[in-house]
């Protein structure tokens, strides 16, 4: 990895620990609205539905709005639980409202970024809503570790498009050839990198079984023995 310069991260589940705040924001915003909800049943609906959903917003099968109204539709569906349009309505608007406040990490996130800022330039790609992640960087202080900043909206695409990567390296005055990527997701962060002609490195702490070829890391600190 001695040819690398630039190095590209993706944000929720990577460095931002999208589970545990999701789970404190859904707490936060169903105790608002006086709702009856046990939130542990709720996510184990709807994370899958949320992956899935986001999924098909990647392949531009469904819009920013109707993601995040269907995942909280069917997940209230599964728990068989019967909420109003209305009210579905307004917790994607609160949710969405209280989410960028948390500032959960995952483990050893600071010490990797600490440990990379020296001797690399530091950017984020990230598929997340423009509104939403410009505040997650800010309320976590992560923003001070990171050149460039590119979203989907910014891009009018998402990983793994390559327009997407393409836009991040031309912003960052990168190349592809001294570039790494990042990421949770091995479609959209990893393959996403590769088919463009990047490097990348999946932090794979889903424990996933990936193809032997991919690089990959189980734990973030692990990048501090590689890069």
């Amino acid at each position: 990895m001695k040819h690398i310069k630039d190095i590209f991260f993706d944000l929720d589940h990577t460095l931002w620990d999208f589970d545990k705040n999701s789970e404190i924001t859904y707490t936060i915003v169903f105790k608002k609205l006086n709702l009856n909800v046990d939130v542990s049943s709720f996510l184990s609906a709807y994370q899958p539905i949320n992956k899935e959903m986001w999924k098909l917003f990647r392949e531009e099968k469904i819009d920013k709005e109707t993601l995040r109204f269907r995942r909280l539709q069917e997940s209230f569906e599964a728990i068989n639980m019967s909420v109003s349009d209305a009210v579905i309505f307004t917790i994607a608007e609160e949710y969405i409202y209280h989410l960028s406040q948390q500032t959960h990490l995952l483990d050893g996130a600071i010490n990797v970024l600490n440990y990379l800022k020296p001797k690399y330039n530091l950017h984020i790609i990230t598929n997340g809503f423009a509104e939403v992640q410009v505040g997650k960087l800010k309320n976590t202080n992560l923003e001070m570790y990171f050149d460039v900043v590119v979203n989907s909206e910014m891009a009018g695409v998402k990983k793994p498009n390559p327009i997407i990567f393409e836009k991040a390296l031309t912003m960052a005055k990168a190349t592809k050839e001294n570039s790494l990527m990042i990421g949770d997701s091995y479609e959209a962060d990893v393959l996403g990198a590769i088919n463009y002609g990047m490097d990348a490195i999946c932090y794979n702490y889903h424990k996933d079984d990936l193809p032997q070829a991919i690089n990959q890391v189980n734990h973030l600190e692990e990048l501090m023995n590689i890069l």
